[in-house]
């Protein structure tokens, strides 16, 4: 058999493969939602006054901030208490931090918001809808809402990524506000985006096919996103399989579920080459002068436990997580750990605290 027949035939394998999952979790989805969905009304309704910002191209997103007494009403923390700000990942919205937000509210004045083209965001021009732009975002949001004192950047995911191109694009306000970073199931590139559509395309192959096959999806919107909807077979089927490194409470898939159907397809497309592209491994020595944690589940299928362990390689005093069993979604599967891992960092970031040293 020569080469291209055995890559064909991988695909192959691959799409019986799903057919066959596809099978079993309809059966699983029947009994699950009939049995009751326990806690789902609760999750991601968590709410503060919406606040909009602008971007320097007029995209509009989508802000909530959780103050703390005495900082309510407008006032801003001082400069022992760090603004936690919380940055989502690919094709989610602010909601994804619910167990976090569940946690660390009251305790410390956190602000959330929606990546451009996701969740309650404007539309991105397709020429900005990159990693880059997401950095510039931060930087954008940062001004607006958190214009003084010291910050503590929290990033899953995608979300990773933009505090990444942030520090690249901004270091002298990377350095001057960041007390702390924590970078949640990320990397800083060489990631195969082309493993969500199947692991057992071969990588070069797959590096080639996949961004035409989200193009191609790309074009035929209504289709797709009607397909993969919220409370689907398919929609479920992706976020149980990709998401969590074991089997999840039916009522955290059907969360994650209505968020990814949240996004459409068009969206994906357009953020997607820019995952493949993405190489911020050199900007990574800026991150040994502020106390950095990163955390990963152990069978995260979409950037594994070996890329944080890389990245906490290069970064001198980083403190590395690892959740036993968990995936992509480990701020859901092992949100104690990561809820723990987040309180040590703030506590770490008031000792650090930028803008006393300044003083």
């Amino acid at each position: 058999m020569n080469i291209w027949a055995k890559r064909a035939a991988g695909i192959g394998a691959g799409v019986l493969a799903t057919a066959a999952a596809a099978v079993v979790v309809e059966r699983r989805v029947v009994k699950t939602r009939r049995a009751g969905v326990d806690d789902a009304a609760s999750y991601g309704s968590l709410r503060s006054p919406a606040i909009e910002v602008d971007t320097e191209d007029g995209t509009t997103l989508h802000a909530e901030v959780d103050e703390v007494a005495p900082y309510a009403h407008g006032a801003k923390p001082s400069p022992g208490r760090p603004t936690v700000v919380f940055v989502h990942g690919y094709a989610l919205n602010l909601d994804c931090w619910h167990f976090q937000r569940e946690a660390m509210r009251g305790k410390h004045r956190m602000l959330f918001y929606d990546q451009r083209s996701h969740g309650r965001s404007g539309r991105s021009p397709r020429k900005h809808a990159n990693i880059d732009q997401l950095g510039d975002d931060l930087r954008t949001v940062l001004d607006a809402l958190a214009p003084t004192g010291d910050v503590v950047l929290v990033g899953h995911s995608m979300g990773g990524m933009a505090i990444m191109a942030f520090a690249e694009r901004h270091p002298e306000t990377f350095a001057d506000r960041v007390a702390g970073v924590a970078l949640i199931a990320t990397t800083a590139g060489r990631m195969r985006p082309h493993r969500v559509l199947s692991p057992l395309i071969p990588d070069r192959l797959g590096e080639m096919v996949a961004p035409r096959l989200i193009t191609a999806l790309a074009k035929a919107p209504e289709l797709v996103d009607s397909a993969r909807a919220r409370g689907s077979n398919i929609g479920f089927l992706v976020a149980d399989t990709f998401a969590f490194g074991k089997e999840a409470p039916a009522a955290q898939v059907e969360f994650l579920d209505e968020m990814l159907a949240g996004t459409s397809i068009e969206v994906l497309a357009e953020f997607f080459p820019s995952l493949g592209s993405l190489d911020k491994f050199a900007v990574l020595t800026s991150f040994a002068h502020v106390p950095t944690t990163i955390i990963c589940g152990t069978k995260d299928k979409l950037t594994s436990v070996g890329q944080s362990r890389k990245m906490a390689g290069m970064i001198d005093g980083a403190r590395l997580v690892e959740a036993p069993g968990a995936g992509h979604l480990v701020i859901f599967e092992s949100r104690d750990l990561v809820n723990a891992a987040l309180e040590q960092l703030v506590t770490a970031a008031q000792r650090y605290a930028p803008s006393a040293r300044a003083r």
